[in-house]
């Protein structure tokens, strides 16, 4: 309701002063003109108040500036230049440039928004996983703890090798089935390896 009431109040003035400016005794505001009667200097909270701390002072510097009614010399000039140019151009020709500036601002729009897309699709890309986590997991806890190895020797493998004997640190592999092959310089104990990995110990279960 307050502001309601306060709407109602600033239309009726506005209403009030409409027909006091339409009135016909009243006279036109553009014929009228404002001179400065006091200039100062100094800081004025009056018109800081009024100016909500815009225009702290009302000096000569800031007179022909506030109170100006027409741009400056060299902007109205570069607008005359403007309107001079336009009314020499027939509507033929203002309307392909008008066309030509649309297509090229059309383009360049579409390029915008296709590098947005492609942008956008290239981080999709870069955030997307390419890797099984729980495969990464297993593959590490087979390398390094043996989770999911099989204990199992394949058939025919031969006893373990003796620490004290020369060459007794060699661990060797071979694919099952493969014929025995004699290691010179080895003792009988040695020889007889096939399919599987020996530990250098004895009575040591092969990973």
């Amino acid at each position: 309701p307050s502001v309601l009431d306060s709407f109602a109040l600033l239309s009726g003035q506005l209403n009030t002063l409409n027909k006091v400016l339409k009135h016909e005794k009243t006279p036109l505001l553009r014929n009228q003109v404002i001179i400065p009667l006091v200039l100062s200097p100094d800081r004025d909270e009056e018109i800081m108040r009024q100016t909500e701390g815009r225009v702290p002072v009302f000096s000569h510097e800031v007179v022909p500036d506030h109170l100006r009614t027409k741009p400056d010399p060299e902007v109205e000039e570069q607008e005359k230049q403007l309107i001079t140019d336009a009314a020499r151009i027939s509507p033929d020709v203002a309307q392909k440039q008008i066309q030509s500036l649309n297509k090229m601002c059309s383009n360049l729009l579409e390029k915008i928004s296709k590098e947005e897309r492609e942008s956008e699709s290239g981080g999709l890309r870069q955030n997307k996983q390419t890797f099984n986590p729980a495969d990464t997991n297993a593959l590490v806890a087979a390398v390094a703890f043996g989770k999911g190895l099989s204990n199992r020797r394949p058939p025919g493998s031969g006893g373990s090798v003796q620490s004290g004997q020369p060459g007794a640190g060699a661990i060797i592999a071979a694919a099952s089935g493969m014929q025995q092959v004699p290691m010179p310089g080895a003792s009988a104990q040695q020889q007889p390896m096939l399919a599987g990995v020996q530990m250098a110990q004895a009575g040591q279960p092969g990973k």
